[in-house]
């Protein structure tokens, strides 16, 4: 079914709401991608976007692109892709398709740093180790690639050790700028690049604003190191505020045109950061090193990491859990024991389950 969600990903005016129209019209992307001009206007396409349509599936072929795509070693992650983020799904409107060189896990924890791409010195050493203390706890990083704070952002994650997660406003086989094609190599092996952009965007200004709606849904919170009285990172404060993130904001000079918008940030509510434990507490995320830990130790057992794979946050009814995974009655009831005094699941009420990491 991915073939289809490209195909709608190639067709202007197709975004997340009107496809999942058609998705509830059609039942499947296939029937919709197949549907004719007269059904597809029963859906409720517009007759500008049944054009579209209908030319896309003129100029496209959709198993030579598919082709492509993997060629360039690209993964190609739908709304219902088990490796979907969790976080990410439910936003509003979320991304139909994420474009993805590298591993997205679909419930880890994150949290983004974002800021000015003209850093100080004092910036870009505050976001360095801030990302590098929560990659030690266990907590992903998620930025933009820029130069200045992102960069900053991306580097500390790997210096300490952990996973990071760039998003991109062009597509993931040429990441844009050229300075950060290295580093960028780098967050492949650690992490992904991701983009709900095709292989061959080019990074354009009008790309930029949409992709931060994906940093902010993919984190628990933003965390603004620098940002000027106009920085992009304040659109993605204002996605995050959209869907129910936290901000964090670190305070800079008073004379610095840098750290204007993190105080104005501050003034309206934001969290203040003084320290990477300030994060941790604010999203909640002070036993992820152990969760990083104990996630480790269970990959070692197969049987806990296929209960735990099977969990997901929301309620699961252990008889539907036990069908999922194939095990005895028994086993099951002690493996679920095990992740519990591990703190990687929780029992909710009426024999339910829930996956905490």
């Amino acid at each position: 079914m991915e073939a289809y969600y490209l195909g709608f990903n190639l067709t202007p005016g197709i975004g997340p709401v009107r496809l999942r129209r058609l998705l509830e019209y059609f039942g499947n992307p296939e029937r919709a991608w197949t549907a004719s001009p007269a059904e597809l206007r029963a859906a409720g396409l517009d007759e500008t976007c049944v054009a579209n349509l209908v030319a896309t599936r003129a100029r496209v072929s959709l198993p030579d692109e598919l082709a492509r795509i993997r060629k360039l070693g690209v993964t190609l992650l739908t709304w219902d892709h088990p490796s979907y983020p969790e976080r990410l799904r439910h936003i509003y409107a979320p991304p139909p398709l994420l474009y993805a060189r590298g591993t997205l896990l679909p419930n880890e924890p994150a949290v983004a740093i974002v800021g000015t791409r003209q850093a100080t010195p004092y910036g870009r050493e505050v976001a360095r180790r801030l990302a590098q203390e929560l990659a030690r706890n266990g907590v992903t990083v998620v930025s933009g690639l820029a130069l200045g704070i992102d960069t900053e952002a991306h580097q500390g994650a790997l210096a300490g050790g952990g996973r990071t997660i760039a998003v991109l406003a062009c597509g993931v086989e040429q990441p844009y700028p050229l300075r950060n094609r290295e580093l960028a190599a780098r967050i492949v092996d650690h992490g992904a690049l991701v983009s709900d952009y095709p292989p061959g965007t080019a990074p354009e200004p009008r790309n930029f604003p949409p992709r931060n709606r994906i940093i902010s849904g993919l984190s628990l919170g933003v965390v603004v190191v620098e940002a000027g009285a106009r920085s992009g990172a304040l659109i993605t404060c204002d996605f995050a505020a959209e869907q129910g993130r936290d901000v964090l904001a670190v305070p800079g000079s008073i004379l610095s045109p840098a750290s204007r918008g993190c105080h104005d940030l501050l003034a309206q509510g934001a969290r203040l950061v003084r320290g990477v434990e300030d994060i941790l507490d604010e999203l909640h995320l002070a036993q992820a090193a152990a969760h990083e830990e104990a996630r480790r130790i269970v990959l070692e057992d197969p049987v806990e990491a296929t209960v735990l794979e099977s969990l997901g946050p929301e309620p699961l009814y252990v008889d539907d859990l036990g069908r999922t995974c194939g095990l005895p009655a028994a086993t099951l009831a002690s493996t679920l024991t095990i992740l519990e005094l591990k703190g990687l699941v929780r029992h909710v009420g009426g024999m339910h389950y829930v996956r905490t990491c």
